[in-house]
């Protein structure tokens, strides 16, 4: 009896005993992605003259998206018809109306495309869009007859990873010629001062090259950040001051004003890339004036990845075959993306954050990409 085996110690025993261990717990969910960055928003200029009512308007509905904000100017040249016309024409639109995007210069300025009235244009437009928003990213002005070879789409998808401080300026200090024919001749321009158009006219003496800062020059066409926007307009160390004064007795001025006060700023410099994102072909030897774009150019177009292209005439057939490839836009309607909805499309507004890119966007990020890794070797020289 006394080897004898209690059962209730044998059941102490076998619960005493060393359990086999847990199973691993199962890996944690991989983190979602990250959420893709804002899209940014884009304040435009669109600028015409006399007779390029239509042209303005039509480049207007191409580029127009309502994330974006838009500021357009028929200049004291057209005739008050013509104003007229576009201020109905934007006010009578129920896109327009409903997101109260797109503004109007009611009061036209006297713009002279090689004096520094057409700076003063770019100007007045900037300012009225610091002072309405506070929430774009970048100023981009155009002609009426420049236009897209991409979405607005493909533009905001395309710039939606890149530094909001960027500034795309094509610019050069090698002068050439351009420093006995433009820097060193004093014009006027009489747009400052008179209502009716006339060219600039030439004074003298001659001045010579200025030491003070050192001289740029390149495409009048421009991305700009809001941050040097702001810099432009408000000028806190007077540069930009001195050197709006200084250029307007400069041929060209919208040639090189913003590309001096960038490369003469510390603070910008570092920001800038040497590009417009523009085709532009000139002839042989280059004229005043850009070669007319036509449909013998529509593969270097598209090839060279650039977001717009100029100059183009009103009702081109080469525009019809870029609405048609490239925009996928109908006669007179907008520019198809991810915000349209309605029957005819884009006749209602969806969800303005709702991007559909296409090639256009990875054609322009291509080009993009390469001139940022490439910004360092071609900045302010």
């Amino acid at each position: 009896m006394e080897n004898q085996t209690s059962p209730y110690i044998d059941e102490v025993k076998v619960q005493q005993a060393p359990s086999s261990p847990p199973p691993p717990s199962p890996p944690p969910p991989p983190s979602p992605p990250p959420p893709p960055p804002p899209a940014p928003r884009f304040a435009y200029l669109i600028s015409g003259s006399k007779g390029e009512l239509d042209q303005l308007w039509r480049t207007l509905k191409s580029i127009y998206h309502p994330w974006n904000y838009y500021i357009v100017h028929l200049d004291l040249k057209s005739a008050a018809e013509e104003r007229l016309e576009l201020a109905s024409r934007i006010a009578n639109e129920p896109v327009f109306a409903k997101i109260g995007n797109v503004h109007m210069i009611t009061k036209a300025n006297m713009v002279t495309y090689r004096g520094p009235t057409m700076v003063s244009n770019t100007l007045h437009a900037a300012s009225i869009l610091l002072k309405k928003y506070t929430d774009w990213d970048w100023f981009i002005n155009l002609s009426a007859s420049d236009y897209p070879l991409l979405t607005q789409d493909d533009l905001l998808y395309a710039f939606s990873q890149l530094k909001r401080d960027l500034n795309f300026i094509e610019h050069t200090s090698r002068l050439r010629w351009k420093e006995s024919e433009r820097a060193m001749p004093l014009i006027i321009d009489p747009g400052l001062y008179q209502n009716t158009k006339s060219d600039i006219f030439w004074v003298a003496p001659r001045r010579t090259l200025p030491t003070a800062f050192k001289l740029f020059t390149g495409s009048a066409w421009t991305v700009l950040s809001r941050a040097f926007i702001e810099y432009c307009i408000w000028g806190w160390d007077n540069l930009p001051r001195t050197l709006l004064m200084y250029y307007s007795n400069f041929v060209s001025s919208p040639e090189g004003y913003f590309q001096t006060v960038i490369c003469n700023a510390p603070e910008f410099s570092s920001t800038v890339i040497n590009h417009d994102l523009h085709y532009i072909s000139w002839d042989v030897p280059p004229k005043q004036h850009p070669h007319i774009l036509s449909l013998n150019d529509i593969g270097q177009m598209i090839a060279s990845g650039a977001a717009f292209a100029r100059k183009f005439k009103n009702d081109d057939l080469v525009m019809d075959k870029i609405d048609q490839e490239f925009l996928h836009r109908g006669n007179g309607s907008f520019t198809l993306g991810g915000w349209c909805t309605g029957n005819p499309p884009c006749s209602k507004v969806g969800n303005p954050k709702k991007l559909r890119p296409g090639p256009g966007a990875q054609r322009l990020r291509r080009l993009i990409d390469r001139l940022v890794d490439t910004a360092s070797q071609n900045q302010c020289k």
